[in-house]
């Protein structure tokens, strides 16, 4: 059976831990698209970790770790992710890489970084791990993939061909010092020697776990309001964030996705750019971001504050639509205990009208939040482990959201650890 873990908003619900959570029971855990650039932050008995590549079920040893054909590979990242969880004792996990996978280059970061200089003001938010150009790299056929590194003659060949293309936007777009085919040879020889234990033909090996009814997990990076395609473009990421890519980039048959769990916060927060209607300010915002996470709402691979934000039921609503969400985990919902009333976005206004369809992104500029305030149940409630246990305007708010989105919350987070959690 294969299960999906996604976002359904911004990214940063808290995916990490309901993988962790999740892969308890699993036997496969597979990342399939995204890179680098986005981390999950997972806290159980090793301690607390933000991974970057690994999938979030690597802590187990009875877990298989996979790193799809959709993903960005940064093969040092990788390494050195896979070194740093050794050092703090968890025990080396069974890796597997694709043979398809496409290797993000050191060039990538610097044409990220070079362009987001040259855009100034006008920059994406980029997190400059080297995602945009590792795509168009990609789509424009001119990527390595896993699999050429072992083919030496093939590599001289295109190692030549791409810094030929490369050094005309150095030289005449960016005013940067050209690339030397012979280094970029040179990387890509080290790579195949980091990467070459761990590859492998994934989406074969998929195949013959399904045949043997194996429990897969599919963990993906970001949330719905981020795909290139259903997100608030221009201000998405470059990879597909929905379930159904999950069959892409991992190489398995659409039909064999039986659960989504889309993970959904208590609250909104997001990082970089773009429209976000809920987002609140000042004094109300700093409050909720230093209670908000564990340890508070920053990027886990950036450090940057979040942005924050009430619950946004016409967002969530559409982000779970797109996921085509079976169960929804609800997420951080002991953090809002200090409120004495709770503001929801439950609608959208555009230009005098009420809408709570999600709408394109020139018109989700122009939007403005339409509030409803739900009376706060004033209390810690993490430690609770069932559902009638919680304060009675807590369950309230749990199914007020549940009302307005329109999807089942089965599993209610309470708390940062592995533990915390409700089942509904």
């Amino acid at each position: 059976m294969v299960k999906a873990v996604v976002g359904a908003n911004w990214g940063d619900e808290g995916k990490g831990k309901i993988t962790d959570m999740l892969g308890e029971k699993a036997d496969i855990i597979v990342r399939f698209q995204g890179g680098a650039n986005a981390g999950h932050t997972i806290i159980n008995n090793y301690g607390k970790f933000a991974l970057h590549t690994l999938p979030s079920g690597v802590f187990y040893d009875h877990t298989t770790s996979i790193i799809g054909n959709g993903v960005a590979l940064d093969i040092p990242v990788l390494f050195r992710e896979i070194q740093s969880i050794i050092e703090r004792g968890v025990p080396m996990p069974k890796i597997l890489v694709s043979d398809r996978a496409q290797i993000v280059m050191s060039y990538h970061k610097a044409f990220d970084a070079y362009e987001e200089e040259r855009l100034g003001g006008k920059s994406f938010g980029s997190t400059k791990s080297g995602i945009a150009p590792f795509y168009s790299d990609k789509y424009a056929k001119i990527g390595f993939q896993v699999s050429e590194l072992f083919d030496d003659e093939l590599l001289r060949e295109k190692a030549a061909r791409v810094v030929e293309q490369k050094n005309v936007l150095l030289e005449h777009l960016y005013h940067k010092p050209v690339m030397d085919p012979d280094d970029i040879y040179r990387e890509l020889k080290e790579y195949k020697t980091m990467i070459e234990p761990y590859v492998c033909d994934v989406s074969a090996y998929l195949h013959q776990a399904l045949k043997e009814g194996r429990e897969i997990l599919l963990e993906g990076q970001l949330g719905s309001l981020k795909d290139p395609d259903h997100g608030i473009y221009p201000m998405v990421t470059s990879s597909s964030t929905l379930a159904a890519y999950g069959a892409i980039g991992a190489g398995i048959p659409p039909y064999e996705i039986k659960q989504i769990i889309t993970v959904c916060k208590a609250y909104s927060s997001a990082v970089g750019a773009g429209a976000f209607v809920s987002e609140i300010f000042g004094e109300e915002a700093d409050e909720l971001r230093r209670r908000g996470g564990d340890g508070g709402e920053f990027g886990a691979t950036t450090g940057r504050p979040r942005r924050m934000g009430w619950f946004d039921c016409v967002a969530s609503k559409y982000g779970c639509r797109m996921q085509g969400t079976t169960d929804v985990a609800f997420t951080v919902l002991d953090v809002l205990g200090y409120l004495d009333e709770i503001p929801v976005c439950v609608g959208y206004e555009i230009d005098g009208e009420v809408t709570t369809e999600f709408p394109t992104t020139h018109l989700l500029e122009k939007a403005k939040p339409v509030l409803e305030k739900l009376p706060g149940w004033k209390c810690d409630i993490r430690g609770i482990r069932n559902y009638q246990d919680l304060p009675e305007n807590c369950r309230k708010y749990i199914e007020f959201v549940e009302e307005h989105i329109g999807y089942p919350i089965t599993m209610i987070s309470n708390g940062p650890g592995r533990k915390d959690i409700i089942y509904r």
